[in-house]
């Protein structure tokens, strides 16, 4: 693709896509801005591209950008306000927008993009840092169907599994927040499993066992048992983005007028986590307030 592609947010999810498509799939990757000036500049030199102080400077130099930003005051901030704001001259360009927000801020900048002359998508990764690397994201995808098609490929190019949502604005972001209720609640739900059975004098590693071999069978047993017994919570994904993630169903449910029980105490979890001081832990981190003799709120 010969399209110049810019980068906004550039922590370890962002950085390691940009990293994939210039290195490994030869993109043109022109722009890069961060909150932290030092981290832009540096994974601009890394890549011979350019880190700008501006977000205008960004949309100028692109003819895509990806953002992948904290929550939806930040996505907010780099679309619709200031002087200098992505939105700025931003007719023909295609924004691609890749963090876990509301569904109502993506429809939002959707808006005020279309309003400008500008396309969206939004490409909601249920995925982790060494795939975005890889070029192994899992995109749930929504937004403009003529961007879509213009962008396929640059998707295709990032992920193992595209899928695109019909619906327009928003609905690939409700469907993520979906995912994310269900992992943080399977996630809680596996830490006072394993608490229980340590506190009863079982041995884990069996009770791991025939837990695969059972109804409390999961993929959070897969990729976060081992990490619970063994303390090892460097951080994938976490507690403070669960926390997010479940109050983004949380409101959604609140706005159907659903009751969500089981979520809200998955996420009552993830809060205390971040009001302890565990919140940079890995989502896995939540079995210090269900192991007996761990953390005590």
């Amino acid at each position: 693709m010969s399209a110049k592609i810019g980068f906004v947010g550039v922590g370890r999810m962002g950085a390691n896509m940009a990293r994939h498509l210039k290195l490994d799939c030869n993109y043109n990757v022109s722009a890069i801005y961060d909150i932290n000036r030092g981290i832009a500049a540096s994974l601009a030199e890394e890549l011979g591209s350019q880190s700008f102080d501006s977000l205008a400077e960004v949309t100028a130099h692109s003819d895509i950008v990806l953002t992948v930003v904290t929550d939806d005051a930040a996505m907010r901030s780099i679309f619709l306000e200031g002087e200098s704001n992505l939105l700025t001259a931003a007719a023909g360009k295609t924004f691609i927008n890749c963090a876990t927000l509301s569904p109502a801020i993506h429809r939002e900048v959707a808006n005020a993009a279309q309003a400008a002359g500008a396309k969206t998508l939004e490409a909601c990764m249920a995925s982790s840092i060494s795939h975005a690397r890889e070029g192994q994201l899992y995109l749930m995808v929504s937004g403009d169907t003529d961007a879509y098609q213009n962008c396929q490929k640059l998707l295709e190019d990032l992920s193992v599994k595209l899928r695109f949502i019909e619906g327009g604005a928003g609905r690939a972001a409700e469907v993520k927040a979906l995912v994310n209720m269900v992992m943080n609640i399977n996630t809680a739900g596996l830490a006072e499993g394993l608490g229980l059975a340590s506190a009863l004098g079982h041995d884990l590693e069996m009770i791991c066992e025939v837990f695969s071999q059972t109804g409390a069978n999961s993929r959070v047993l897969e990729t976060d048992s081992e990490d619970m017994i063994a303390r090892d919570h460097d951080c994938w994904f976490s507690a403070s983005h669960a926390a997010k993630d479940s109050g983004i169903a949380q409101g959604l449910a609140s706005e159907l007028n659903l009751k969500l029980p089981v979520n809200d105490a998955a996420k009552a979890q993830y809060d205390l986590m971040t009001r302890e001081g565990l919140g940079e832990l890995d989502k896995s981190g939540i079995a210090e307030l269900t192991f007996p003799g761990r953390h005590k709120a």
